[in-house]
């Protein structure tokens, strides 16, 4: 091992000389505490440090040995359900080693190697097998099987195969390789967290990630193996809409990553996660949940590790053939502290402070989001999706990490702090946000909910739009100089808005919508609108139709229970047209 020794602390920085024969992104110890780190920077032996814990009281000439490896993280049974810090350490067991004020240097095994794991084969002695092959299952929890793959590299035939109850550690597979050595396979792998986990070839995005929210799924819809990123200044709802989308969005499973953000919301997290039952399968949303917490109060340098932990170990369960939801919250404290290392190994700053290599750190993060053909000899397809939340301040979307990101996501769900001051949410403007996978998931939506679906999308989004103009007009002038049409069409706008696009997280029904629920509601409101349209060319009076009751009742359809929606819709349809032939009748004999 190659030790060296301290010449220079800065904060969570520590430079040390006589490391020749290190290499960058390695591991160290450091000092007599052993604290985690990891060489971000050589020259000429003169190794600097990223350290992951807190280094108030070293000192220059305390030892620091490397362990020769790249910081990685251990892929294995006992990934879900567990929470870890930035460097997978469980904090759980933390907790039982070191009480509630954990120390520092403290070492503990990422996957627990006490608890048994009962191994399933589905290969035979003889059978050849490549990386990414499937060579046996482990029910891990309710929810999740987990798949035991042949780790990159180790290629060659089964010799021997057991089947029982095992530990991560323990042997039960040995493959011959082409050159005739064996080759010992565990229920656990190791992975180096900065590469991205090979695949066979990735696939275009296709089919959308069902979130249950209106204003996402009906206006800007992510796909299965998109990227996202929601922006937004504070208390505008960014954690709320990330744990909505943790909570509902339509994935096997769920990696939550708090990285630098309030320890109370991670708190939430972890207090809500046990509580909630999966609508897939009725169990805890634990189940098939991993979490990882690196809060405000945590080291500074471990926000990056934690979001390389997180997306690596999304990347395994992506490669089982699982559909994976990772959440970020939130990449602009990640790129603070980038911005703190940067500024301490005084590299020339780019815009505001933030490091020259800012957007190209973002993009490598997002980049590693995909829908993939995995590797393995049959055709097992997984897709993980990346949903980022960014903290500008002052909700200032012309800072670097917001214009990073801009640059690199596809779906921009822009969260507005005077729509959250409205009290409406999801705070997510339909004017600002976009999607680019639109274009292909309205074929998706057209094919598999309802063919008007599409059409129907491109209506709401045209008269909000017009809304916007029309009340420009309306501060101008008033609304009595528009016309019946263009004010009934700002009605039917104002129902878009309260009605449709406004959810409520803490409603027991309405906090979730299908897609089919969706569609039905939105065909209810522009059906008023429409219908009223007719209705006033034949001769209706603008008045009385504004204030139909009928109007409360399609804003009440989004409290119908799923199972009564298509009865309900039938209903409300009905009296909706009764009442405008109604308005039809009374608006022509008063004329008469």
């Amino acid at each position: 091992m190659e030790k060296g020794r301290i010449v220079k602390i800065a904060g969570p920085l520590v430079v040390a000389d006589g490391m020749q024969q290190a290499n960058m992104y390695d591991v160290v110890r450091v000092g007599a505490q052993g604290l985690v780190g990891e060489i971000i920077e050589m020259r000429n032996g003169r190794a600097s440090i990223q350290v992951y814990e807190e280094t108030a009281g070293l000192g220059p000439g305390a030892e620091v040995v490397s362990t020769g490896a790249p910081l990685s993280v251990e892929l294995g049974p006992g990934l879900i359900e567990n929470m870890y810090d930035g460097i997978q350490r469980p904090l759980n067991a933390m907790l039982e080693m070191v009480g509630t004020n954990i120390t520092r240097g403290v070492k503990v095994d990422s996957l627990p190697r006490d608890k048994e794991w009962e191994f399933v084969p589905c290969v035979k002695p003889g059978d050849e097998v490549c990386s990414g092959d499937v060579i046996g299952t482990v029910q891990e929890t309710v929810s999740v099987v987990h798949r035991i793959m042949v780790p990159y590299g180790k290629d060659g035939k089964v010799k021997e195969i057991k089947s029982g109850s095992f530990r991560v550690d323990e042997t039960v597979c040995v493959v011959e390789g082409p050159d005739g050595t064996d080759m010992e396979l565990s229920l656990m792998q190791k992975w180096p967290v900065r590469k991205g986990r090979p695949y066979k070839e990735k696939l275009t995005p296709s089919t959308p990630l069902v979130t249950g929210q209106r204003v996402i799924d009906t206006l800007f819809p992510i796909a299965k193996g998109g990227v996202a990123a929601v922006p937004g200044p504070f208390g505008s709802g960014k954690t709320v809409v990330q744990h909505q989308l943790a909570k509902w969005a339509d994935a096997d499973i769920v990696v939550y990553i708090g990285c630098g953000e309030r320890g109370n919301e991670m708190t939430d997290v972890l207090m809500e996660f046990p509580e909630l039952k999966d609508p897939k399968t009725g169990e805890p949303l634990m189940k098939r949940t991993v979490l990882i917490a690196n809060t405000s109060d945590m080291p500074v340098a471990a926000r990056e590790a934690s979001i390389y932990t997180g997306i690596t170990i999304a990347e395994y369960f992506r490669d089982m053939g699982y559909s994976v939801a990772l959440m970020a919250d939130s990449t602009s404290r990640w790129a603070e502290a980038l911005r703190e290392m940067s500024g301490r190994l005084e590299e020339m700053p780019g815009e505001e402070g933030y490091p020259a290599y800012l957007a190209s750190r973002l993009a490598q993060f997002y980049e590693r989001a995909g829908r993939v053909k995995a590797l393995g000899s049959d055709d097992r397809e997984g897709a993980l999706s990346a949903i980022g939340a960014v903290s500008p301040p002052g909700g200032d979307l012309s800072e670097p990490v917001s214009q990073a990101t801009m640059r690199i996501v596809k779906v921009f769900w822009s969260l507005d702090s005077s729509l959250a001051y409205a009290r409406h949410f999801p705070a997510i403007n339909w004017l600002s946000s976009y999607s680019l996978y639109v274009d292909t998931l309205m074929k998706w939506y057209g094919e598999n909910v309802d063919s008007e679906f599409p059409a129907l999308r491109t209506e709401a989004m045209k008269m909000l739009q017009e809304e916007a103009e029309l009340q420009e007009i309306v501060q101008l002038v008033g609304q009595d100089a528009l016309s019946y049409e263009d004010r009934l069409k700002l009605e039917a706008c104002k129902s878009i808005r309260e009605d449709y696009l406004h959810q409520n997280a803490f409603h027991e029904i309405d906090t979730y919508s299908s897609l089919k629920k969706q569609f039905l509601m939105l065909k209810l409101i522009l059906s008023y609108f429409n219908l009223g349209v007719d209705a006033l060319a034949k001769g209706a009076h603008y008045a009385p139709m504004v204030n139909l009751p009928v109007r409360e009742e399609i804003g009440r359809y989004k409290y119908t229970p799923e199972a009564d929606i298509e009865k309900e819709y039938s209903r409300i349809s009905a009296d909706l047209a009764a009442a405008m032939n109604k308005l039809i009748e009374q608006g022509v004999s008063e004329d008469d």
